[in-house]
């Protein structure tokens, strides 16, 4: 395929759109380097082309020589040109509820927008928060851990609830990417709500989806988990990486908006000028009431949270808070859905080549002869920078949780240590990347955060995570007789 036939040309400045040739030159070399070097001993030469254009495709979402969706796109097209997956195999994701769940919270965060709900909701955070941005920040933080017990979906939590709120905050206060000024206040609380769920999401097993899974994976190795013992084991290092959060993203990423005084006149202003609450407001907040709802309690009637949320945006189109066109037009919804989409498509087929099998026991063997402590600090540092592949929590979980468990155990570990810290450890290294879990693409898309800088963010808060849980956590485990 020439490189013309991905690009244009305007025809009105003569400008280069198509790919960037510089980057795009250097990315080539590494696909070819990577594709005519033999596949290692126990890999099969059809895994290690899928990991050859998977890699290429992380180092593009990082370098963007063409926009992501475009870049997907280009990935699909040389998995199938190259006879490395069938057509079939690369649009089977396309259904994963999961990320239509993603594609629905964008839609859903703009019948929030449109009516003015979001604004209204955001004024109160302003009234009674707002004395600083550190304060919203705060704010934020604290609606997350209240609903976290009660919405057992990350992605609904921290997408569909506080996704629509941040936003609307950030913008109240002229804070928009489009206008380049994404630094005042947005890029700061968008950086907070996403790590804050991850957070959230470890410290209660109904707060996430995937952790009843890990409590079923934990029954394997002779350990049986309750709501209780799990909350009670994440609770002092969950609580202290809650409180530290917001004040380590203030140091690192500050806002250029750091105080807001006359923030609860300001707020009162605006609420009044509104005037009293609309019907389309009336009727989104009657929606997202039985959205949460649906979410806190689908597990007890049956109902799947993607389900529930295609259910609310039907309402609203049906009630006309949003129009068809409106769902054409959030850009951001489609191209989330086309990239991440796609990694998790090659994701998915690296698990069921063996890649991932073969890395696990090759683990096994790096900490043969270690103690049990040097062998588990290993395993946890590998197991969390392994998130670096994977574009689903539930996919990461699935393929690693049980065998660095199980290599863990076979070390010395105590069961009960090693099925908590790795279950904790899962889900706090999603922090890496922009597509880890469900959240990411969502703050993501806002483009508040540039793909270097949530990097950057998210490798300092890795660390900090570490050092917390494998820390703190593990005197507190040692104090309360978990080892």
């Amino acid at each position: 395929m020439s490189i013309s036939t991905v690009s244009t040309v305007d025809s009105k400045s003569g400008g280069w759109e198509g790919v960037k040739i510089k980057p795009a030159l250097a990315i080539l070399a590494l696909i070819l380097g990577m594709w005519f070097t033999p596949a290692p001993a126990g890999l099969s030469t059809q895994v290690w082309h899928l990991f050859a254009i998977f890699m290429t495709s992380i180092v593009c979402i990082v370098v963007k020589p063409l926009p992501m969706g475009a870049m997907a796109i280009l990935s699909i097209a040389a998995c199938v040109f190259t006879n490395t997956l069938t057509v079939e195999q690369t649009l089977s994701t396309f259904n994963s509820k999961t990320i239509w769940l993603i594609v629905i919270a964008f839609l859903l965060a703009r019948g929030f927008i449109k009516t003015g709900l979001g604004s209204r909701v955001a004024y109160y955070f302003v009234y009674y928060f707002g004395k600083s941005t550190l304060g919203l920040g705060y704010g934020l933080m604290f609606t997350e851990f209240l609903l976290s017990p009660f919405v057992p979906s990350n992605t609904a939590r921290g997408a569909g609830i506080i996704y629509p709120l941040c936003t609307s905050l950030s913008k109240e206060f002229n804070s928009d990417p489009k206008n380049n000024t994404h630094r005042k206040m947005g890029s700061f609380l968008i950086t907070i709500c996403y790590h804050t769920n991850l957070i959230t999401s470890t410290m209660f097993i109904t707060a996430m989806a995937a952790n009843p899974l890990m409590v079923i994976f934990a029954q394997d190795f002779g350990v049986n988990l309750t709501w209780l013992s799990w909350a009670k084991a994440t609770i002092v290092p969950g609580l202290i990486s809650l409180i530290s959060l917001p004040l380590i993203i203030y140091y690192v990423y500050p806002p250029e908006i750091k105080s807001t005084p006359g923030s609860k006149e300001f707020a009162t202003e605006r609420l009044k000028a509104m005037g009293p609450i609309s019907k389309n407001e009336i009727f989104m907040l009657s929606t997202f009431g039985l959205l949460l709802i649906l979410w806190m309690f689908g597990d007890m009637i049956n109902v799947d949270a993607t389900g529930a949320a295609f259910l609310g945006l039907a309402l609203l189109l049906v009630g006309g808070v949003l129009t068809w066109d409106d769902i054409l037009n959030e850009k951001n919804a489609w191209d989330t859905f086309v990239w991440l989409t796609t990694l998790l498509m090659m994701t998915t087929f690296l698990t069921k080549f063996g890649m991932i099998t073969w890395f696990s026991q090759h683990i096994q063997s790096m900490v043969a002869g270690y103690s049990w402590p040097a062998a588990l600090a290993i395993l946890v540092i590998v197991f969390f920078y392994s998130h670096y592949f994977f574009a689903s929590l539930t996919a990461f979980i699935s393929s690693l949780y049980s065998a660095f468990t199980a290599v863990a155990i076979a070390t010395g570990t105590p069961p009960n240590l090693a099925v908590l810290l790795f279950a904790f450890i899962a889900t706090l290294s999603a922090c890496t990347t922009h597509y880890g879990t469900g959240t990411g693409p969502v703050y993501f898309g806002t483009n508040y955060i540039s793909v270097s800088r949530w990097w950057s963010v998210g490798a300092i808060m890795g660390f900090t995570h570490i050092l917390v849980w494998c820390g703190i956590g593990l005197m507190w485990w040692r104090f309360i007789g978990i080892w």
